[in-house]
Formats: structure tokens, sequence, C-alpha cells
């Protein structure tokens, strides 16, 4: 149980919203839960408060990302981008989930989501939900090991 040592920065308004975009990257489904329920907005939250330049650096991408969402949000649809539906969601990060095809005028969000979407995966992936997800059973012991395959050892030339 590690101890964080610096004040988190994200307000309450703000992981709200970071948590509805969380949640339609990484979405709950019938193997696995959504982002936000194995913690992944506290995850961010306590990356880009982190007392250094770099994580400062993100604390503004990060921040003026969700405050572009939300406006964007309402000037589509009047509602904040939390109180959205997936589909009016779904309208909001398409136009902004690949950098080099994002318009001009959705450049620097496009951005922010590139960002928001790899804190997402590398918080969500390294929990053990995430790592059951995909499969990943970690390092654990063999009743037995017979060592590599008789192809493995002459392909490497030791056999």
């Amino acid at each position: 149980n590690p101890v964080i040592t610096w004040t988190m920065q994200l307000t309450a308004a703000e992981l709200v919203t970071l948590t509805a975009l969380c949640d339609m990257i990484i979405p709950a489904d019938e193997t696995s839960p959504a982002a936000s329920a194995v913690g992944v907005p506290a995850y961010i939250n306590e990356y880009v408060s982190a007392p250094s330049d770099w994580y400062q650096k993100a604390l503004v991408q990060v921040r003026g990302g969700l405050v572009w969402i939300d406006v964007e949000s309402n000037r589509r649809f009047g509602a904040a981008f939390a109180a959205l539906t997936d589909a009016q969601r779904t309208a909001i990060c398409d136009d902004i989930c690949y950098v080099p095809r994002a318009k001009p005028e959705f450049r620097q969000a496009a951005q922010f989501f590139d960002r928001v979407r790899d804190l997402t995966a590398e918080g969500f992936y390294t929990t053990d939900e995430g790592m059951k997800d995909i499969g990943y059973v970690g390092n654990v012991a063999l009743a037995s090991f017979d060592g590599p395959p008789p192809e493995v050892l002459k392909h490497l030339g030791l056999a």
C-alpha cells in the first residue's frame, strides 16, 4: 500500500468528466469491468498531480482537455459530457480519437484524448482485472519443465 505524498489536483467535477471518458475508452463488458471500476480515474489523477515539471505539463493538458470536452458537449448537445448518451459521447470521441485524422480545430483535443487513452490503458491493464481480461497469468510456477522444444534448440543452433 504505497503512500502518496502529494495532493491530488483534479476537482470532483473534473473527475466526473474523466470517469465518463475513461469508461468510453474501456467500458464494462461480459469479461471485465469498466475502467472506472478498477480506479483508473484515481490513477490518472495521481499521475497528473505528481510534483514535477513533466507531470505538471500532463496536468495542464488533461485539465484543459476536460474543460474542452465539457464545453464541446454543451455546445453540441446542451449538457456536460458525463450527462450525454453513449451515442453523443461517441460522436465527440470520434472527432478526437486519432491525431493524424483530426480536423485542425480538434488537433489539441485529439492530443488530450491520446494521452488519456494511453493512461486509461496503462491504468486498467496493470490491475488484476485488466491482466485477466487479456489472459495474462504472470510469473507462475510450473509443475515441471522439460526444457525448450527440439525445434527451438535447432533454430538456435544448439541441437
